[in-house]
């Protein structure tokens, strides 16, 4: 099967095979899925209700897998006919179905409900160390994430992560569905589209912020910090891309 970012980087391949005549070889594209959710739907209560999770999850990701899955299949005919503007035209559809796919799925993955002992940040001592070192105190780095949270212009991410190169923790924020997938390790994050709160909070996002807090998956993002990028990236592939 071809991922989805794997894919969008043999853009310059396929080019260069068109142009000289060849037939790229392309492989099958196998349907991106909906991940199930590791808890129910109104297992995060009262913190994100019950209908938000079941329209936030049923509805809206899976319109992105919707979406992704025409864009990609289209891709590939257009590059099986040598067709390069054709396949070029669907790229932004990959890029943003794609971001908003691989986004909901760590963002599932990322949260638990408040009565598990996987909401408990002791559960992540590792990460909470770096986090003091960073900010000082869990408090302190949780005003700061909310912070930028708080003035994103529209819709998009916030993201906690771990530095290439440097391995330092840097809190970033990234606009409609960009994704956290040019090196840089997705620690936990924190979904700032409207969908997200608003059936619930309405206009009050610094509430939902608030509350999101109780139901962080601190043992998910201990285990994305010690581990290796391909870690995070690894688990989300056997997640969501079934086999063929």
């Amino acid at each position: 099967m071809v991922g989805v970012w794997e894919f969008i980087t043999n853009v310059t391949a396929a080019s260069s095979l068109l142009s000289s005549g060849a037939a790229p070889s392309i492989g099958a594209i196998t349907p991106y899925t909906l991940p199930a959710l590791p808890y129910a739907y109104d297992a995060l209560e009262p913190s994100i209700s019950g209908q938000i999770m079941e329209l936030h999850h049923g509805k809206h990701h899976q319109t992105y897998i919707t979406n992704l899955n025409k864009a990609l299949e289209a891709s590939v005919a257009a590059l099986a006919q040598g067709n390069l503007q054709d396949h070029a035209a669907q790229l932004s559809a990959i890029r943003f179905n794609g971001g908003g796919h691989i986004n909901h799925s760590l963002f599932w993955r990322g949260l638990a409900p408040a009565s598990s002992q996987d909401a408990s940040p002791d559960t992540a001592p590792r990460l909470q160390a770096a986090i003091a070192s960073t900010w000082g105190d869990l408090d302190a780095f949780k005003a700061a994430f909310a912070a930028e949270l708080l003035a994103i212009q529209g819709s998009g991410w916030g993201w906690l992560i771990r530095e290439k190169g440097t391995g330092l923790l840097r809190i970033v924020t990234l606009a409609n569905q960009e994704a956290v997938v040019m090196g840089d390790v997705p620690v936990l994050g924190v979904d700032m589209w409207e969908h997200a709160y608003y059936l619930q909070y309405l206009n009050g996002k610094a509430a939902y912020v608030e509350n999101i807090w109780n139901v962080i998956n601190w043992k998910t993002a201990e285990e994305r910090f010690v581990g290796e990028r391909e870690d995070v990236f690894a688990g989300l592939k056997a997640t969501i891309s079934p086999s063929v």
